[in-house]
């Protein structure tokens, strides 16, 4: 019986790729660049499945041009609005998505950028690297402490779950607003809020880790902003489409917002130019799951999903 064939559209981890030319007629995008709209629609063709990242855009128009060949495209990501759900459903294509194997790594790097906005970590980095750090007072690079304080988290999912987990180890007071309140033995004494805006309202941490959607698209808007306590600090791992970066940005200015770590942009590869400018934002480049050990899992988990379905069962991460 002849291998299946399957297009993965980025270089992924070496063990992925191994076990894909194992089991599969691969080819891979060595050159790893993004895939453009042309590529996918060509690779419909070719390809009875795909493996992509984020970073390719299964948009409805696209979507609409493909052959009927394409079976399944199984995403190297948890998030999918990079994909027009119903258009590839229209067209009998199924989607997958690769949870729970990176919560931990994205909810490290959470932590990372809070503690770093919370403690000048850009100023402070910037003031020894350049032989400027000449002088010591008490009142040098006070930065805000977080043991103890209370945080904020919207959407508690995986990501949510475990960014709260860890949120605990510094003695956090964890509140969070979710669609609907978790169980006792998922909430772990976490406070539910039903709406935004009460949570806000307590958050001298704030961290968000819901999915963008339509309804979430700029989220944390410029009257949102406002409810925060005065000198809240902003991390956003999920997706740069929640924050509206002007409004971010206007808080900062203002002093209500006192710092801010992003790991997520509405312009990617790129970023925001503007932020650079602002020493309490601490930023990184879109590498929450960035570590050895979840890009293994999250080319495993989409390689299960591939061999599930061509076995002829329903991939356990169907959307």
């Amino acid at each position: 019986m002849s291998k299946k064939r399957l297009w993965i559209t980025r270089r992924l981890s070496d063990a992925t790729l191994e076990r894909a030319a194992r089991d599969y007629d691969v080819v891979i995008n060595y050159d790893d660049t993004p895939g453009t709209a042309a590529d996918l629609i060509a690779a419909s063709a070719e390809f009875d499945a795909i493996i992509p990242c984020h970073s390719e855009h299964f948009s409805a128009d696209v979507v609409a041009q493909f052959s009927d060949r394409l079976q399944i495209v199984a995403n190297h990501s948890v998030g999918v609005d990079h994909c027009d759900l119903p258009a590839l459903k229209g067209r009998g294509i199924v989607v997958t998505n690769t949870p729970d194997v990176l919560s931990d790594a994205t909810a490290e790097l959470a932590m990372l950028l809070m503690l770093g906005a919370a403690r000048h970590a850009v100023a402070g980095d910037r003031i020894v690297r350049t032989g400027n750090w000449d002088s010591w007072s008490p009142a040098f690079m006070v930065g805000k402490q977080v043991t103890g304080a209370r945080v904020g988290i919207v959407g508690m999912g995986r990501v949510g779950r475990a960014f709260a987990a860890k949120a605990r180890g510094f003695d956090m007071e964890v509140h969070y607003f979710n669609r609907s309140a978790l169980p006792d033995d998922q909430a772990q004494g976490a406070v539910y809020h039903d709406t935004v805006e009460s949570l806000l309202g307590v958050a001298d941490f704030l961290s968000l880790h819901c999915p963008a959607t339509p309804e979430t698209n700029d989220l944390m808007n410029s009257e949102r902003f406002a409810l925060l306590p005065e000198g809240a600090v902003v991390v956003n791992t999920a997706r740069g489409a929640l924050v509206d970066e002007d409004a971010l940005m206007a808080a900062l200015d203002n002093g209500h917002v006192a710092a801010a770590g992003l790991d997520c942009f509405k312009v990617e590869p790129g970023g925001n130019p503007a932020f650079s400018s602002y020493d309490n934002v601490f930023m990184l480049p879109h590498i929450g799951s960035a570590t050895r050990q979840t890009r293994d899992a999250m080319g495993f988990r989409a390689l299960d999903n591939l061999d599930a379905f061509f076995a002829g069962k329903t991939p356990q991460d169907t959307l």
